[in-house]
């Protein structure tokens, strides 16, 4: 068996079996049946765009390896769906053997459809686990009238997965955001919180014990969007975080959006600005050594005049 490393993914096709068994496949929506031969074209073209982002992102950071076992946080939502879609895509043909298995937290919201995931899951014969933590009721007591939910949810929602995904055994743990996320996270940081940072496609969580990645880190969400509706996902929405007023994370998306609409290309080229820092060009005297640049001019000198001598 090859590793991640080698798996390139412009040669997947999505008919050819894995070497460990072929994963059923997701049975045509309603909207792919309708589609003429242009409108399917036009999907094949999507898909495979989808899968090579997906591959390459793999394969640039690392992410998954021989033997993996992969806990895909299922929400309900578009990007979490269009992720394990695409990754169950990748396994039916990759030269390495991983799994995927399928994590739900149910949050015990109002409303919440419970049999929407597990009704989904089994129609796909993908594994699955339902995770029931009461979160909402605690975001819900501790969270001020007229604040956001986000921060206490996002912790009480990670330390659950986390603790599960050891009980399962799973070794990675996969994430839905995509390009616009981490663009959004970076100017909220930057925004608000006083610090050039964003979400990294892979990453170790502060207690060493589990190393979180995120696939469609090189996708667009406009892609990811026309791929779940396409597809005909059975979405759940958040009435939690989604519908809450005043949120930052969306005041920063429509910003992004503007300036896509504007400036076609800027969130591409913003992206790869995340892909190439150069810490000399900063001001982080934690990540380059300013105070020596004395000492670093001394020793180029040097080495000039030793080589001119010879």
């Amino acid at each position: 068996m090859q590793d991640a490393v080698t798996f390139d993914p412009r040669d997947t096709d999505a008919g050819t079996p894995a070497a460990g068994g072929s994963p059923q496949q997701e049975a045509p929506s309603p909207l792919l049946d309708a589609l003429d031969a242009r409108g399917r074209r036009e999907f094949n073209k999507l898909q495979k765009r989808l899968r090579r982002q997906v591959g390459n992102a793999i394969i640039d950071y690392g992410m998954i390896h021989e033997g993996d076992r992969v806990m895909v946080c299922l929400s309900g939502g578009k990007d979490s769906y269009t992720l394990l879609s695409i990754l169950r895509s990748l396994q039916r043909n990759a030269p390495i053997d991983f799994s995927l298995v399928a994590v739900n937290l149910d949050q015990k919201q109002p409303g919440f459809p419970e049999q929407v995931l597990p009704e989904y899951l089994e129609s796909i014969g993908v594994e699955y686990h339902i995770l029931e933590r009461d979160t909402y009721s605690v975001v819900k007591e501790k969270t001020p009238e007229g604040k956001t939910t986000c921060a206490l949810c996002s912790r009480l929602r990670r330390g659950s997965l986390y603790g599960f995904a050891a009980e399962i055994g799973a070794t990675k743990i996969a994430l839905g955001h995509h390009r616009e996320d981490i663009l959004e996270t970076l100017f909220l940081n930057l925004f608000f919180g006083g610090s050039l940072k964003a979400m990294p496609p892979k990453l170790l969580s502060d207690d060493g014990k589990n190393i979180l990645i995120r696939p469609l880190a090189y996708c667009r969400e406009a892609d990811i969007a026309e791929f779940a509706r396409l597809m005909a996902f059975p979405i759940i929405p958040c009435n939690l975080c989604g519908s809450q007023p005043n949120l930052q994370r969306q005041v920063v998306k429509e910003m992004l959006a503007e300036w896509e609409k504007k400036h076609p290309g800027r969130l591409e080229s913003m992206f790869k600005a995340v892909t190439n820092v150069a810490p000399s060009q900063l001001a982080d005297r934690e990540l380059f050594d300013f105070a020596g640049l004395e000492e670093t001019q001394a020793r180029r000198q040097a080495s000039r005049i030793e080589l001119f001598n010879e």
